[in-house]
């Protein structure tokens, strides 16, 4: 879908090319946007706490129950 530029005195829609190259280059514009957000948040407290917290939920993943009781009684 072309863009008119009628309404701005110019006649002319933009070729399927300058709509591929414009929205490429958009795309990228995105991305490097995300990438330096996800690197504020990574290095804020909020990331920081983030981080520490998934550590903590796989190393607790790692010490699960094995399919013991979790008290194990002792009858003398």
């Amino acid at each position: 879908m072309g863009l008119c530029f009628g309404c701005f005195g110019v006649d002319k829609r933009m070729s399927k090319e300058e709509e591929r190259l414009a929205s490429e280059e958009a795309r990228a514009k995105a991305a490097e946007a995300a990438q330096k957000r996800q690197e504020q948040f990574e290095n804020s407290a909020a990331g920081r706490a983030a981080r520490a917290q998934q550590q903590a939920m796989a190393k607790q993943s790692a010490n699960t129950n094995k399919g013991e009781p979790v008290l194990k009684w002792q009858m003398s």
